[in-house]
């Protein structure tokens, strides 16, 4: 029959489309009872069940059989039971645009998975100011951006750890000042790499692959998906959801005597935002604390975490108008890679943030301060120790938050390491920098430092190949092991440790934050296992995060 066909080439469609493998790991319990799945014997039966035992927990099932009736009315709308069914997911499929992952010079290392097999997951969320169309040029803005190259006004990074019981949000503010790498578009045009500009100009080189590059040569962090939208997107998408609360301590209309501002006008107290309120608050500057862009970028952090609790209060889904509603504007909106193209794999995506318990969701900012070069007054750049603190705990999948997780060490490799003589180890030297040049003989040295270990095989290459952070590859998994003997060898992190196809063995590159000694150096940053307070972390199960007004934009 047509509908049980229609039906069994959409499930194989989701079977095959899950991100980061082939199927979802079983779900843990939380507490905002987000547990089943579509279809699940525990969500079946016609009879209604008796509540036994402790009243909290029998409430509980009762919203998680309400999630499960929703998420069977959102399989039910995109799966239909025939023909017509399988044409509307195929229209939503057509609605979502992609394009290319990463399009910088050098790939990305592989995840490590921890001991139980699991691997952490990375999105890169991009905001574009694009003005391109009839939609974005209605919302406003200069005219002469009109039909101009895109800006990535927001990025958040999104990390969901590899035992799905926290998510931690780093934003970048789009003033950051940086290097962009060289970027590849798609039709083969080169953007060389830049000198020091502003982070939100690296959607212009190329689209949002060359974003997603910028961040991965600031913070190592290896990004397994972006999703992009534009300003018609997030106000289709606060309409259908239905609106989200915000909070400013007064009355608050974001516009000055010059007339700059983004129009935003609130009373005091709470109010559910949706259309281009919804757009205002997000792009509001003037008018919030300071009037900077970190004031915005902590009044998007409050948007985010209401939105999350918005979408998982399950009285808010159980519209199946609404639900289309959502879908239609949810895949209209987006341009995202490859791994996320499809309703069903967007759909298993959400099954995994779905794990997370709303109180574990943390929000950050990249630890920043004002830059001293006098051509980008007023912008910042990266604090350290604080902000590599931060990038380390992602990469290692330390949680924000400072809570204890489920997580588990990463898993010894499957061929131990050889004896430290019988290791073939090559060293570059990767130290060079703009500012600074290439520190002399850093490869010899540490060859020197290897070989006095019992690493008898190491050699000084004369190749350079300049890093940020210092970093052991190697080629495949037979020699894991070897480099993470290396590694420990010299006081590195196991995070360190990168396959890459790039090397023909196990290779030691001596980056720009190993410029002298022969002790790999660390941090200076305090590690109390959290992320540190110039990060101005925000739980998403803070109800009573509320905007302080700037001076002068009250009414």
């Amino acid at each position: 029959m047509q509908g049980e066909d229609t039906r069994e080439r959409v499930r194989h469609a989701g079977e095959q489309g899950r991100p980061g493998g082939s199927g979802v790991p079983e779900r843990g319990g939380s507490d905002d009872g987000d547990e089943g799945s579509p279809g699940s014997s525990a969500g079946r039966g016609g009879g209604r069940a008796r509540p036994r035992g402790n009243p909290r927990r029998a409430g509980k099932r009762g919203r998680r059989r309400t999630l499960r009736w929703v998420a069977s009315v959102l399989s039910l709308l995109i799966l239909g039971t025939a023909g017509a069914g399988y044409l509307y997911y195929e229209h939503l499929n057509a609605n979502i645009k992609t394009d290319d992952l990463n399009l910088g010079k050098n790939g990305m290392a592989d995840h490590k998975a921890n001991a139980a097999g699991q691997t952490p997951l990375n999105i890169l969320l991009i905001g574009s100011d694009a003005r391109d169309s009839a939609a974005n040029k209605a919302l406003g803005g200069a005219r002469d951006t009109f039909d101009g190259p895109p800006l990535a006004d927001v990025q958040m990074l999104v990390h969901l750890s590899a035992d799905r019981s926290n998510m931690s949000v780093i934003s970048m503010p789009r003033d950051t000042v940086l290097k962009i790498p060289e970027c590849t578009d798609r039709n083969g045009k080169v953007f060389k790499a830049t000198g020091w500009t502003l982070t939100n100009e690296s959607l212009q080189r190329g689209g949002p692959g060359c974003t997603v590059a910028t961040w991965y040569k600031l913070t190592g962090i290896t990004i397994d998906h972006f999703m992009q939208v534009d300003f018609a997107g997030v106000v289709s998408m606060a309409d259908a959801i239905g609106g989200v609360p915000v909070c400013v301590r007064q009355n608050v209309h974001s516009r000055n005597s010059a007339g700059q501002g983004s129009g935003l006008k609130l009373k005091a107290g709470t109010t559910s935002v949706k259309g281009e309120q919804a757009l205002q608050w997000l792009r509001t500057r003037y008018g919030f604390k300071d009037g900077t862009d970190l004031a915005r970028t902590e009044a998007q952090h409050m948007y985010m975490n209401s939105m999350v609790r918005e979408l998982r209060r399950s009285t808010k889904l159980t519209d199946p108008a609404k639900l289309r509603n959502l879908a239609e504007a949810a895949t209209s909106a987006l341009t995202v890679d490859a791994g996320l193209d499809t309703v069903a794999k967007l759909y298993a995506l959400a099954e995994e943030f779905q794990q997370v318990p709303t109180e574990r969701i943390t929000m950050t900012t990249m630890p920043n301060f004002y830059t001293q070069r006098s051509s980008f007054a007023g912008k910042v750049e990266p604090l350290q120790p604080d902000a590599e603190q931060v990038f380390r705990m992602v990469r290692e999948d330390i949680p924000l938050d400072g809570k204890a997780s489920k997580r588990k060490a990463p898993a010894a490799p499957n061929d131990p390491a050889a004896e430290p003589a019988q290791i073939g180890v090559s060293v570059q030297n990767g130290t060079y920098t703009d500012e600074l040049g290439a520190a002399r003989g850093r490869a010899t040295e540490i060859a020197g430092v290897l070989t006095g270990k019992g690493f008898t095989r190491t050699t000084a290459d004369k190749q350079t190949n300049p890093q940020d952070r210092t970093v052991v590859f190697y080629p495949s998994a037979e020699l894991a092991g070897d480099a993470l003997a290396v590694a420990k060898a010299v006081g590195l992190p196991a995070s360190s440790v990168k396959k890459s196809t790039d090397v023909s063995g196990v290779t030691l590159v001596v980056g720009a934050d190993w410029r002298e000694g022969t002790a790999y150096p660390k941090s200076a940053a305090k590690d109390d296992g959290k992320a540190p307070s110039s990060a101005n972390p925000l739980s998403a199960g803070n109800t009573k995060a509320c905007m302080p007004v700037q001076p002068g934009f009250t009414w």
